[in-house]
Formats: C-alpha cells, structure tokens, sequence
C-alpha cells in the first residue's frame, strides 16, 4: 500500500485531511485503516451525501455526490417508528451520473437503538425477510410499492444505457425476485385473512340461523296448539 502519494490536495478541499497532512477528527483510527484500504467514507448533511474512495493505489480520489429526497434528521427520526423509504440520485456531474438511481430503506433496530440503512440491491433478501417478519399487510404493501418504483427506473436505464445492460439487467433481476416474493408473502397473508373472517362469519350465522329456527320451531308449535285448540272448541 503506497500512503506516500496520496492526492492530498483533494484530500484538503474536502477536509478528510488537515493542513499538516494529519486526518481529520471527525475519522477514527478503523474508519482511517478502512479508507486507506479502498473502503468508502460516508459524508451526510441533510439531503446531501458525497462518497470519497481512494483509486489506483491510493493516488486518486474517486468522489460521488448524492442527494436524496429526504433529510437523514427526518429519515432518524421518523423511523423510530415506522420504515423510511429514500431515493438518492447521483448529481455527480457525469452523463451515466444523470440516470443513476438508489432506493435506500431506513430501520430501527431496537436491539442497539440504532437506525439501520438497507439498500434495496445489495441488502434486498435481508430487507425482505426483515419486513415480511413483522407480518403487516400494509407495510408490505408499501414495501412492493417501493420495489415496483425500482423496478420501472432498472427496465428503463436498460434503455437508455445498454452498455450498462449487464449490471442494470443483473438488478433488475434482484428486484424483481424480491418483488415477487413479497407478492406471493402478501397474497397468503390476505388470503389466511379472508379464511379468519369467513370462518369468524360462519359460526356467527349458524349461530343465528339456529336460533332462528328454534324460534319458528316454538312459533309453529304455538300456532299447531292454537289450531287444535279451536277445533276442540268447535266442536
């Protein structure tokens, strides 16, 4: 690993180092381990986030500016009680940059207290099996919705890009698997719903009708003693 010839200009601009070469505070000692090693620093400031990554052997720096639609202080907050769902779109100024697209899902994690990021390719399974866990028909329906939007953006960058066609048509296929599964996870949960209710129905209207007929039975039984009994008093 070559640290000698780090782009210390960019690494300056963007404050990931001080003007004396040491790295900033705001970087522990894993998190500088990690950057040094190719792994991805993470910047958020409101709707904003830029990636920073070292290339080619830590002579260039590889920055990626996103935005999402959401600021990450209403994505913490709103999460802790229920699932977030943002998109974050490339601005880097680059053409592929224009059609790039990210949809992220924002969860609480009651075991650390901690709001965890889930991206809908890269952690899609683990996203899946997470939401269908908590058996809501309704947040899975919000979930399909979010996976549909994903799935309209892959089948048109295939489009428009195709000489990504190989890396979009790869995601397009990881979305739809998740979609379907949730479609089947949801058709079964409506399905033992509708079987709750109908048999819940069910018991409730033989209940009556067995009343019901009680109560003809005690009428007719009325009306028959009544009938005999003026005949009698005829004759």
């Amino acid at each position: 690993m070559n640290t000698n010839t780090l782009p210390t200009d960019e690494l300056k601009k963007y404050g990931i180092i001080n003007e004396d070469l040491s790295f900033s505070n705001k970087l522990n000692a894993d998190d500088i381990r990690k950057f040094l090693r190719g792994y991805t620093i993470v910047a958020d400031n409101d709707k904003s986030r830029a990636t920073f990554q070292l290339t080619d052997n830590n002579t260039q720096l590889k920055v990626i500016f996103l935005e999402r639609d959401k600021s990450i202080s209403e994505l913490l907050k709103n999460s802790k009680s229920k699932i977030e769902y943002a998109d974050v779109q490339d601005v880097t100024d680059s053409i592929v940059a224009k059609f790039s697209f990210e949809k992220k899902a924002f969860i609480f994690d009651q075991e650390t207290n901690k709001v965890v990021e889930f991206d809908f390719i890269k952690n899609g399974r683990e996203l899946t099996a997470i939401i269908a866990d908590k058996k809501d028909v309704d947040e899975l329906n919000r979930y399909m919705a979010e996976l549909l939007k994903l799935k309209f953006f892959l089948q048109d960058k295939i489009v428009q890009f195709p000489e990504i066609r190989k890396e979009s048509t790869n995601n397009l296929n990881i979305v739809s698997k998740e979609f379907n599964t949730v479609a089947g996870i949801t058709e079964r949960q409506n399905h033992s719903q509708k079987q709750e209710k109908l048999s819940v129905q069910l018991n409730i209207n033989d209940r009556d009708v067995y009343q019901d007929a009680n109560l003809i039975s005690e009428q007719n039984q009325e009306q028959d003693e009544g009938i005999q009994k003026s005949r009698g008093f005829r004759r």
